[in-house]
């Protein structure tokens, strides 16, 4: 069944007459204002009415006709003497008392029509395995199954119904059938199923079955839906569903493996877990004693879990109704189901206990107004339309048993097959499945947004959430676990033990030299048409840094280098370090007054750049800029490209230097965003810890690293000297901003392996 039958007659703690009232209101036989009137046969036309949920299948079909988003495929392994004819003749017989499995559908004025068609010899292929060693069996049998449950309906020329047998060896099949969900769900199935036994032991025995005459037929029931769900009865419905969803967020904002994509490809994929017997008999007995269905707690147990992956207290989640309320449709073949949008308050932090009572209170109003069709709801609300996520509900939950328990063959044992179309309609559907042997949770999932071992730690902490609500149902939702022991100790200690060898006594400058020394005729930096070697990379920041010296640069002295992207701005940080000072990050694209500002605050006695950075400089004297100290009279400007004769004229080899992996070996100061900005003091040791024998990249000589990251932005750290202190190729992007084809371009053509962006430019990228 497509919601739990507890939801329709099971109710815990009810007399013998509530539960009869109870039955004859949701059979529609309680007098009163809005009973519906009985579904009579309707005359028949050529073509008939689809019903309103058909209709938006159909809609959905004309735009993708070969998904097979909208399969029912059920495959059942039959061990023992199968009488395949009396097979064939049973599915046969099912499908002649059902106008909806020989309907087709067509267009006529505008409009979908079902087309009834007269009963036909049904076409079941019987394929035989026993060809392949039996090694291979079980292979080809699934990977038939799996082509044939994900092989598209053709609506307009077919039957809605497909059946295969499979035969493995001389006493054991497999039986596929396969309907579409425009004529079937899963309360259907169990129709199939037992009607089915029915036929197929008459055949066997040589003779009729006998069964009860159908009243009506689907398109019965589709013509009375559309002639009285209109006027009062639609807009008493609405009116209910006006109110109970207002307020109710449009969109649950789930945390996914990757950001949603501008259009559904209904990909999907499935796990399942079984849940410990001791955990379901504690979760029914829970249930009794609070006076709910086994249904009710465990759809407030997936709203907490929601909860607290969402942090959203008011959201929707659908759950699909058998909406079976009349006695002439229990017998029915056909799409009867309906989705409930629940909506539940989830705010204030209430115990398990109080929030069960919100959601039984929610759920029986909900089941009271059923009737109205899904599509129509989603018609009156207008919400955001999107061709990114389903409208009004992207995860639902639903408690159901196996309708394939209901086929009993002679002689046969009957063994139901989990079977996948590789499709998913929500983001999320968790379905409670009712076992002869227990319950199983389930989850379809959307691979467009999740990895598998996401959702299966999703089932897991939903066990565990289970788990923690039997053993204590007054906790606050939000503080009941959902994390089990390992889980916990994984995310505690296993993820944090980070402990890691790395040469936490050396500097920045000590381990390049060793670089040098160790291949000095690699190339280090590739910039437009220089490139320098290690050597070379080397040598010139050498001369630097004993320029540097000469001018007082030592240890924890601040030398701001106002440079863009360029070779030389790598030779600039380097000979700084090298000099035993710490570079003072600065963009020289930002206002006067803002460098002004940070020079000032670093009180920096000279700065690196270059002359045409020169006049956005304030220089030694001549400060006027608003808001600075007194005393700031601004800092001696030296022109990398103007001073590099003086430069030259110093030795190439390594300089002397006083510095330590505890010395300052940079300051980056902040956006200021929140008021003045704030430099931001990192040592030698952090940046060593960040790129020397690392676990989370592969940081070999073999690598080419992308320069591309602003100097000021802190990204530039890890772009510069991860490269540059194990032996890579650093290639500095043209100090431009590029268009995202130029980006990639650059990457492909300059052989990059290693790159930082920021999470939305590399989404962009992709």
């Amino acid at each position: 069944m497509t919601v739990n039958q507890e939801m329709t007659a099971r109710r815990p703690g009810l007399s013998t007459e509530k539960e009869a009232l109870l039955r004859a209101r949701l059979r529609g036989s309680r007098h009163g204002a809005g009973k519906p009137p009985g579904i009579p046969r309707c005359v028949r036309n050529c073509t008939e009415p689809l019903s309103f949920a058909q209709e938006r299948i159909w809609f959905f079909h004309q735009l993708q006709p070969d998904s097979p988003l909208y399969n029912l495929p059920a495959a059942l392994r039959l061990r023992g003497p199968l009488h395949a004819e009396a097979l064939r003749q049973a599915i046969h017989a099912v499908v002649v008392r059902h106008e909806a499995l020989r309907t087709r559908f067509s267009m006529d004025d505008g409009s979908p029509r079902q087309v009834i068609a007269e009963a036909s010899p049904l076409d079941m292929p019987a394929v035989s395995l026993m060809q392949h060693p039996p090694t291979v069996r079980e292979d080809e049998l699934q990977r038939l199954l799996h082509y044939e449950a994900g092989r598209a309906f053709d609506l307009s020329g077919n039957k809605p119904i497909r059946a295969l047998l499979v035969q493995l060896d001389a006493a054991e099949h497999v039986l596929l059938v396969n309907l579409h969900h425009i004529v079937s769900d899963a309360w259907s199935l169990s129709v199939f199923f037992r009607e089915l036994t029915v036929f197929y032991n008459a055949c066997c025995a040589g003779g009729v079955a006998s069964l009860p005459e159908l009243s009506i037929q689907y398109a019965d029931y589709a013509a009375w839906q559309r002639q009285w769900m209109q006027g009062e009865v639609m807009q008493r419905q609405l009116a209910y569903w006006r109110r109970q969803l207002a307020g109710a967020a449009h969109l649950l904002e789930l945390p996914t493996d990757r950001p949603r994509p501008g259009v559904q490809s209904f990909c999907g994929g499935y796990v399942a877990q079984r849940l410990p017997d001791a955990l379901a008999e504690s979760l029914k007995q829970l249930s009794q004693a609070e006076g709910v269905t086994l249904f009710i707690t465990l759809l407030a147990a997936f709203k907490v879990l929601l909860h607290r992956s969402t942090g959203q207290t008011h959201f929707i989640v659908g759950s699909p109704i058998a909406c079976r309320n009349r006695l002439e449709t229990e017998g029915l073949i056909g799409f009867f189901v309906n989705t409930l949008a629940l909506h539940t308050d989830l705010s204030g932090h209430p115990s398990f206990r109080d929030l069960l009572a919100r959601v039984r209170k929610t759920t029986l109003e909900a089941q009271e107004h059923q009737d109205l069709p899904f599509e129509k709801l989603v018609e009156e609300l207008q919400p955001a339309r999107s061709a990114a996520y389903s409208s009004l509900v992207q995860v639902a939950f639903a408690l159901q048993s196996d309708p394939a328990q209901d086929l009993q063959l002679p002689g046969l044992t009957v063994t139901p097959l989990p079977l996948e179309t590789g499709t998913s309609k929500f983001d999320l559907m968790l379905t409670v499945e009712e076992h002869a042997d227990g319950l199983r949770a389930a989850v379809e999932y959307s691979t467009d947004l999740f990895d598998e071992a996401t959702v299966r730690r999703m089932l897991d902490q939903f066990r565990t959430l289970l788990e923690s609500i039997v053993a204590n149902p007054g906790q606050s939702i939000s503080r009941l676990p959902i994390v089990s022991a390992d889980e916990r100790r994984q995310i505690l200690i296993e993820w944090n033990n980070t402990q890691n060898e790395y040469p936490r006594h050396q500097t920045i400058p000590q381990l390049f030299e060793e670089q040098a020394r160790r291949s000095p005729e690699n190339i280090a930096v590739v910039f437009e048409k220089t490139r320098l070697t290690y050597r070379e990379l080397n040598e010139r920041a050498n001369r630097l840094a004993r320029a540097l010296q000469r001018l007082g640069t030592g240890p924890d002295v601040l030398v701001p280098v106002c440079l863009e992207r360029s070779a030389d701005m790598i030779v600039a940080l380097l000979g700084v370090l090298k000099a035993g000072g710490a570079y003072v990050a600065l963009d020289p694209s930002l206002p006067k007054e803002r460098l002004a500002l940070m020079l000032a605050e670093a009180h920096a006695p000279m700065v690196l750049t270059q002359e045409r950075w020169r006049a956005g400089l304030p220089e030694a004297g001549h400060s006027t800029a608003a808001n600075l100290p007194s005393e700031f009279s601004g800092p001696t400007i030296l022109c990398l490209d103007s001073t590099q004769q003086e430069s030259a004229r110093e030795l190439p080899t390594n300089p002397p230097s006083k510095t330590t992996a505890e010395s300052l070996a940079y300051v980056s100061f902040t956006s200021g965003s929140t008021g003045k900005p704030k430099g931001v003091c990192v040592p030698h040791r952090a940046v060593v810890r960040l790129v020397k024998n690392t676990n989370y990249a592969s940081l070999t000589a073999d690598e080419v690293f992308l320069q591309f990251a602003p100097l000021a932005f802190d990204a530039s750290t890890f772009e510069i000297w991860a490269p540059l202190l194990n032996g890579a190729r650093l290639v500095i992007f043209p100090p431009h901003a590029p268009s995202l084809a130029e980006l990639g371009e650059f990457i492909q053509e300059s052989g990059v392996t290693t790159l930082w962006l920021t999470a939305g430019l590399f989404h962009q990228m992709i």
